[in-house]
């Protein structure tokens, strides 16, 4: 029997398939579709850390005087009455979902800082989340931060939750880091149960004819796999925790892709838009369909095959000139 199942921050999957985080994962009815469809844990649509701080403020303006909003939050506070009734909500999913659902159902926060915010993460243990995944980007924009003050903002959030929950916690991160593999194999020292490696954030772009910022591509392509494709499987047997791949991943050979590379779980949204859930079950059947034409009977059989610890050729995964690939090239008329 071709088994699917695999562990991800200490919690059972009955697949590898992970629903990130997005509007597909935002009520129980869409949930429990992607439940019945095969995936094997389903992360929530994230709660904002200002959704969360406002819910303690009388007053909008104490918070924007503090500085510290994400500019993706201003929409929601112009078409909510105010956060109260969302992180409600919130719970409320997760209570129902623990009822219903058999598989994981990881609760997310957008976060930025340290402060205010962090007793919530105790709530969502109580309602029923099996796990808590923290989306955490900073941009490095601000000049006259340092170095160490961006990175140990990582470490206060992490150690902040740790000390609220018992419910595994794994962090979703960018790659704009100047020394990337290092900080990935401190945050995996840190005491998190798992790493995203990549999160999805917004990106802006212009009009150029109204001369408005807009938003850049929303969804990924599957060009987008490779970035995390390299660090999975640089990082893969180098790490304290477990590893989850996200970004790009648009069909079940970019699932095996990454599963090669070392992680232990793939975290997909863009192409549920696209394909719509039911595409979950095809992704699925063409994985057991490749593991059973490969002899391969369970998912640690093949996990980390290709990575970089154990490749024939580890330089490759540190190449990154063109000169290899384009000396010679000749580009085809058209």
């Amino acid at each position: 029997m071709t088994d699917l199942s695999t562990t991800y921050m200490g919690l059972e999957l009955k697949s590898p398939l992970i629903a990130g985080s997005s509007g597909i994962t935002d009520n129980q009815e869409k949930i429990l579709r992607l439940e019945q469809y095969g995936t094997g844990a389903v992360v929530l649509k994230s709660l904002f850390e200002e959704e969360i701080i406002l819910e303690k403020m009388s007053q909008l303006g104490r918070m924007s005087s503090e500085r510290s909003l994400y500019p993706e939050a201003i929409d929601f506070y112009e078409f909510q009455d105010g956060p109260k009734e969302s992180t409600y909500e919130y719970l409320e999913l997760i209570t129902g979902l623990k009822k219903k659902c058999t598989m994981p159902v990881i609760a997310s926060i957008n976060c930025m800082t340290a402060s205010q915010w962090t007793y919530f993460p105790t709530e969502l243990e109580t309602a029923g989340a099996a796990g808590i995944e923290l989306n955490l980007f900073l941009l490095p924009s601000d000049l006259r931060r340092t170095l160490d003050e961006y990175e140990g903002t990582y470490f206060q959030i992490i150690n902040e939750v740790l000390k609220q929950v018992k419910i595994p916690v794994a962090l979703k991160i960018s790659y704009y880091f100047s020394n990337l593999g290092t900080m990935i194999k401190r945050f995996s020292e840190s005491g998190v149960a798992g790493l995203v490696l990549f999160n999805r954030f917004y990106s802006p772009d212009f009009d150029v004819d109204t001369f408005e910022i807009t938003s850049g591509n929303i969804l990924s392509s599957p060009g987008d796999l490779a970035i995390s494709l390299r660090w999975i499987a640089i990082m893969a047997e180098r790490v304290s925790c477990d590893l989850a791949a996200s970004t790009g991943i648009h069909d079940s050979s970019a699932v095996i892709k990454q599963l090669l590379a070392g992680a232990k779980a793939v975290q997909i949204a863009s192409i549920l838009y696209k394909n719509g859930i039911e595409y979950i079950e095809r992704m699925n059947v063409e994985l057991k369909s490749w593991m059973e034409k490969h002899n391969f009977s369970s998912i640690e059989q093949f996990r980390g095959k290709m990575s970089q610890s154990k490749s024939s050729d580890p330089a490759a995964y540190e190449r990154v000139q063109f000169i290899k690939n384009f000396r010679g090239y000749t580009p085809q008329e058209t």
